[in-house]
C-alpha cells in the first residue's frame, strides 16, 4: 500500500468531482477455480484498490458524500480463518492503514444502502464485470442484475476515469518497477528462441523470473509464431528457423500497476532480409510515434502518423502502392495494421477498460470511427502530462483477411496483393513500449529493453 495520505488525498479529489450522494466500491471475492476451497489466484479490483488499498477479498467501502465519511465494510478473521490462513491484523487497523476511521462488518452495508435508498439519496456505483459482484450489488439495491449496466453512474465512471488517467510520481515508480522486473524476464527469455524449442518453454524461463520476483504476469503473456493472431494464448508450437516469434508480456508490480511490451524476435536470433524488411519498418513506425507524442495532440493522429510512416515502408517493399495520403485515410494499410496504436496503462493493463473504452480513450472532441481497424483504436483523445500509454505498431500478413479482401477487390489502387501473398507464411511484427506524457513531450519508462535489430542480435552472441 501507499502512504495514508495517498488514499485520502484521492477520495478527497473524488468528492471534489461527485457533488452528491454516495459512492459504492465493491471489493472482489475470491473465485472458485472448481470449488470453493480451490480458487483462482486473488486480484482486488482496480478501482477499490485506487481509493481503498486493501488487497484481499470480502471487503466493500463507501465514500459517503453528504456525510462526509468513508466506511470500510469487512471482517476481522475468525479462530477457524486464522487456522488456515495465519493471524491477521484487525479491520481497525488495516482501515487505518488507508486513511479509514470508520469500520463495519460486512453484513452491514446492506442496512446502510437500504437507509440511504429510503430516503431517496443517490448511490454511485460502477458498472461490475464480474457475476458475483453484479448479483451482490443487485441484491443491495434492489434491482435485476440485468439493469445494473444501465443503471451505473455516469458522474462516478467520468470521475475515476479523471481521477485515474493521471498518474502520480508514485504511480509511475510502481510501473517502472514492474519494467525492471520484465526486462530481466525478456532478457533471460530471449536467448531460448531457438529452433525446436517449443513457446511453453520461453513463457517457461519468464515465468521463472517473475516467481523469483514475487510477481505475476499483468495479463495472459502472448508467446507465438503465429504473430498474426492477435491474443493467441496457447503455447504449444514448435519455433522453426524464419519464423518470428511475437513475445508480449508484462509484469504486474507489487501494488498491482501494469506493464506491457512486445518483442518479436527472428528464431535462432539472426534476421534474414524478410524478416529485416518488415521489423525494420515497424521499428520506424514505432520510433517515430513516440517522437510525435505530446500534451495536447490527439492519440488518434499519433496512430494515423505510425500508419503513414509504415505504409511508406511497405510502399517500398511493393506490397502497397499509389497515393499514401489517401490510401491511409481509406484504410488500406490496415490490411497489415488492423488494430490501434495503443491503450492507457496503470492499475489494468487496458486501464479502465471495464468502465467502458469510450470513456477512457474518447470525449467530446473525437468519436470512435466506423471503418475497419481504425475502429479499434483504445485511445484517441488529446493526451495530458501524467497519462501512461502504449505505442505498439505491428504488420501482420493475415491469411483469412488477404483473401477475403482480394476477393472483394478492395483497395486494389493500393495494395499489391500478388506481392501480399508471398508474405502469408510470415506471421507479424508488433513492438510496443510503454510511454509517459511530460509537460512537454514524453519519456518511454523503464529500462532500456533491446529493440534494434543489432541490439536483438547480440542477445544470441
Amino acid at each position: 500500500m501507499f502512504k495514508p495520505e495517498t488514499y485520502q488525498q484521492r477520495r478527497k479529489k473524488l468528492r471534489s468531482l461527485v457533488k452528491t450522494g454516495l459512492c459504492l466500491f465493491p471489493g472482489n471475492v475470491d473465485s472458485p477455480m472448481n470449488y470453493k476451497a480451490n480458487a483462482y489466484p486473488f486480484r482486488q479490483d482496480s478501482t477499490f484498490l485506487y481509493f481503498f488499498g486493501l488487497d484481499s477479498p470480502g471487503l466493500a467501502a463507501i465514500v459517503d458524500i453528504d456525510e462526509g465519511q468513508d466506511i470500510i465494510f469487512g471482517d476481522d478473521v475468525t479462530l477457524e480463518d486464522i487456522i488456515w490462513v495465519g493471524p491477521q491484523p484487525k479491520m481497525k487497523d488495516r482501515a487505518m492503514a488507508v486513511g479509514v476511521r470508520q469500520v463495519r462488518p460486512y453484513a452491514a452495508i446492506q442496512e446502510y444502502l437500504q437507509k440511504a435508498r429510503s430516503q431517496g439519496r443517490t448511490i454511485h456505483f460502477l458498472p461490475p464485470y464480474r457475476a458475483e459482484t453484479s448479483l451482490q450489488l443487485a441484491g443491495w439495491l434492489g434491482v435485476s442484475p440485468d439493469e445494473l449496466k444501465s443503471q451505473a453512474s455516469l458522474e462516478l465512471i467520468r470521475a475515476v476515469v479523471a481521477l485515474r488517467s493521471v498518474k502520480s510520481p508514485e504511480e509511475i515508480k510502481e510501473i517502472e518497477n514492474a519494467l525492471s522486473v520484465t526486462k530481466e524476464m525478456y532478457l533471460v527469455a530471449i536467448p531460448r528462441v531457438k529452433p525446436g524449442a517449443r513457446e511453453q518453454e520461453v513463457l517457461a524461463f519468464m515465468e521463472m523470473v517473475l516467481r523469483a520476483n514475487g510477481l505475476t504476469f499483468s495479463f495472459p503473456p502472448i508467446i507465438t509464431i503465429n504473430g498474426q493472431i492477435f491474443h493467441k494464448t496457447s503455447y504449444g508450437d514448435t519455433l522453426k528457423k524464419g519464423r518470428m516469434l511475437v513475445m508480449d508480456a508484462g509484469a504486474e508490480s507489487a501494488r498491482h500497476y501494469a506493464c506491457d511490451i512486445t518483442r518479436s524476435i527472428p528464431v535462432g536470433g539472426k534476421f534474414n532480409q524478410r524478416q529485416r524488411d518488415i521489423y525494420s519498418i515497424v521499428l520506424r513506425g514505432q520510433e517515430e510515434a513516440i517522437k510525435a507524442i505530446a500534451p495536447g495532440i490527439k492519440y488518434l493522429e499519433v496512430h494515423l502518423r505510425a500508419a503513414r510512416v509504415m505504409a511508406e515502408g511497405l510502399k517500398d517493399l511493393g506490397l502497397m502502392k499509389g497515393n499514401l495520403d489517401e490510401a491511409v485515410e481509406h484504410g488500406a494499410h490496415a490490411l497489415f495494421f488492423p488494430h490501434g496504436l495503443g491503450h492507457m496503462l496503470g492499475l489494468d493493463v487496458h486501464d479502465m477498460e471495464n468502465l467502458g473504452e469510450n470513456h477512457v480513450g474518447y470525449d467530446q472532441t473525437v468519436k470512435r470511427s466506423q471503418q475497419f481497424g481504425l475502429g479499434y483504436l483504445r485511445l484517441a483523445r488529446a493526451l495530458e502530462p501524467g497519462f501512461v500509454l502504449t505505442v505498439e505498431p505491428g504488420i501482420y500478413f493475415i491469411p483469412a483477411l488477404v483473401a477475403t479482401w482480394k476477393k472483394e477487390k478492395k483497395h486494389l489502387d493500393f495494395i499489391n496483393y500478388s506481392a501480399v501473398e508471398k508474405f502469408l507464411d510470415f506471421g507479424g511484427v508488433r513492438l510496443e513500449d510503454d510511454v509517459l506524457v511530460t509537460e512537454n513531450g514524453c519519456r518511454v519508462l523503464g529500462p532500456k529493453i533491446p529493440r534494434k535489430i543489432k541490439d536483438v542480435e547480440k542477445l544470441f552472441a
